[in-house]
C-alpha cells in the first residue's frame, strides 16, 4: 500500500464537506465517539472518523490510516476549518479523555447498562395490537415494566414565604453592613454575581439571603438552586436529549430554559438563579449562549438566540431581564480550571474572608457558648490562619472559614468537647492534606491547634 505523503493539517474544508456527505450516503454505520462529537447542519459525527474518510478522499488511497490521535489533535485540526466539536461530557483540564485516550473511550462504550431488550420486529405485530406505548394501562411484564419506570412525584411542597429584610440579613450574617451594600449594589448593576472565597466563608449562605433581601420574602419559587460538578453539561443545564422514560432520547429543556419560562410569565417580580461550586463544571462549556445573553444590555426578547438541539421553527431562547444569577467559587481547589476573561467580565466579583472578630464571638455568646471557648477557637484559628496565608505553597486562598463553627453545641457544658472534635475531626486532617510533602509543620500546627 502506497505512503500517502499528505499533511493532515493541510486539509481542506471542502474535503472533510465531502466527506460528511459521503457518511450521510452511506447512513449511520460508524458509532458516534464518546467523548467528542462534530456538529454540523444539525447532525453529530464521530470526529476522528470524518477526518479518515477526508484524508483518503484527498490522498486517493481507501486504505490510510489517519495519522494522528483521536482527541485534541483531530479536533484541532478540524476545528481550524471552522467546524464545531461538541463535548458530551465537560472533562477539566488535568483529565485523562481531553487528550483522546482511545482505550478509555472504547472502555467506557462497553460499560454495563443493563441487559440488553430484543426488539420486536414491526411485521411479527399483529394488526390492530398496540404497541407497548401505545397501551400504557396493559400490565406491565418483566421485559418492559424497566423501560416504563418514572421518577416518583415528590411528597414535599414548597415551605410558605415568611418576610426577611434587612435586620435579619445582618443578625445573621457575618459580614459588615458595607459589605452587604456592595454585594447588593453589584447584583443590581451586573445581574450576575460571584462570591468567591476560600473554603467555609458562607459563600452559599450569603447567596441565598441576597435573593431574599431583593425578593423582600424567603420565596423558595422564585429562588432556584443548581450545583455544578465535573460531569455537568450543556445538556444538562441549557437543552439537549436525554432518556425518556421508554428507552429512547427525546429533547428536553434544561434548568436554565425552564427556570427563564418562569421569569418571563412573572416579568414584575425577580428571580434568582444559584449556583454553587460554579468553577467545579466546565464553565465555559455549560454555559454556551451565556457568554452573549447574560451580559445585562444584552436581556430580552431582542437579543434571543436559537438554541442548537431547537427544531426549525422553534422560538428563540431569550434571558428576561428580571433572572439574577449568583454564583459561588471556591478558590482554594487549584485542580479546577480557572475562569476565562469572556465569562469574567460577565459577572461582579465579592470577595469573602474568614471572619473570627466580633460577629462570630457575639453569635457564639449569644448561643451561651463560654467565653474560654470562644477565646480558644478564635485565637488558635486566627494564628492558623495567618501561617497558612504567609506560606508560598499556599496563600490566603487556603485560609480556614468560620462556617466550621456556626453549628453551636447544646448546653454550655458540651462546648470544651464540641470544639475540640472539630479541631480533630475536620481541621486537624485538612492540615495533614495541605502540607502533605513537609509532615513535620503539619504536625507542629496540629499540635499548637490541640494543645
Amino acid at each position: 500500500m502506497p505512503t500517502p505523503n499528505l499533511d493532515p493539517t493541510h486539509l481542506t474544508r471542502d474535503q472533510v464537506i465531502q466527506a460528511l456527505h459521503q457518511m450521510d450516503q452511506q447512513g449511520p454505520r460508524m458509532p458516534l465517539s464518546t467523548v467528542y462529537d462534530l456538529v454540523f447542519r444539525g447532525k453529530r459525527y464521530a470526529p476522528r472518523a470524518v477526518a479518515q474518510l477526508a484524508f483518503r478522499l484527498a490522498t486517493g488511497v481507501p486504505d490510510a490510516p489517519w495519522p494522528l490521535p483521536a482527541g485534541a489533535p483531530t479536533n484541532r485540526v478540524l476545528e481550524q476549518l471552522d467546524f464545531t466539536i461538541a463535548t458530551k461530557r465537560p472533562t477539566l483540564e488535568n483529565s485523562p479523555l481531553l487528550d483522546g485516550d482511545v482505550a478509555a473511550q472504547e472502555q467506557m462504550q462497553e460499560l454495563y447498562t443493563g441487559p440488553a431488550r430484543e426488539a420486536v420486529p414491526t411485521k411479527a405485530r399483529k394488526p390492530g395490537r398496540p404497541t407497548p406505548a401505545e397501551a400504557p394501562n396493559e400490565p406491565a411484564t418483566p421485559e418492559t415494566s424497566s423501560a416504563q419506570v418514572q421518577e416518583p412525584a415528590p411528597a414535599y411542597a414548597l415551605p410558605p414565604p415568611e418576610p426577611y429584610g434587612r435586620p435579619q440579613a445582618l443578625a445573621e450574617l457575618f459580614i459588615s453592613e458595607e459589605k452587604l451594600d456592595a454585594a447588593l449594589a453589584a447584583l443590581r448593576r451586573r445581574r450576575n454575581l460571584i462570591l468567591q472565597g476560600p473554603p467555609g466563608t458562607g459563600k452559599t449562605f450569603l447567596a441565598r439571603r441576597l435573593a431574599w433581601l431583593e425578593l423582600g420574602a424567603t420565596d423558595a419559587a422564585r429562588v432556584e438552586l443548581v450545583q455544578f460538578h465535573p460531569s455537568y453539561s450543556y445538556e444538562d443545564f441549557v437543552q439537549g436529549f436525554r432518556p425518556d422514560g421508554t428507552g429512547g432520547f427525546r429533547l428536553q429543556d434544561g434548568i436554565l430554559v425552564d427556570f427563564c419560562q418562569r421569569a418571563a410569565q412573572d416579568p414584575e417580580r425577580p428571580y434568582f438563579l444559584l449556583i454553587d461550586e460554579l468553577n467545579r463544571g466546565n464553565v465555559a462549556r455549560i454555559f454556551g449562549e451565556l457568554l452573549l445573553l447574560l451580559e445585562a444590555d444584552k436581556r430580552g426578547p431582542a437579543h434571543a438566540v436559537r438554541l442548537p438541539y431547537a427544531p426549525a421553527g422553534s422560538s428563540p431562547f431569550f434571558v428576561p431581564e428580571n433572572v439574577y444569577l449568583i454564583g459561588t467559587m471556591n478558590l482554594a481547589d487549584r485542580s479546577l480550571a480557572p475562569l476565562d476573561y469572556a465569562l469574567r467580565r460577565r459577572f461582579a466579583f465579592v470577595s469573602l474572608e474568614p471572619e473570627f472578630g466580633a460577629p462570630l464571638q457575639e453569635f457564639l455568646a449569644a448561643h451561651q457558648v463560654p467565653a474560654a471557648v470562644i477565646s480558644r477557637l478564635t485565637t488558635r484559628l486566627t494564628e492558623l490562619n495567618q501561617v497558612i496565608a504567609d506560606d508560598p505553597e499556599l496563600g490566603p486562598d487556603f485560609c480556614l472559614g468560620h462556617s466550621y463553627f456556626c453549628q453551636p453545641p447544646p448546653t454550655p457544658a458540651a462546648a470544651p468537647k464540641w470544639l475540640q472534635l472539630i479541631l480533630e475531626q475536620e481541621i486537624a486532617p485538612l492540615l495533614d492534606d495541605y502540607w502533605l510533602d513537609q509532615p513535620a509543620k503539619a504536625n507542629q500546627q496540629k499540635k499548637k491547634l490541640l494543645a
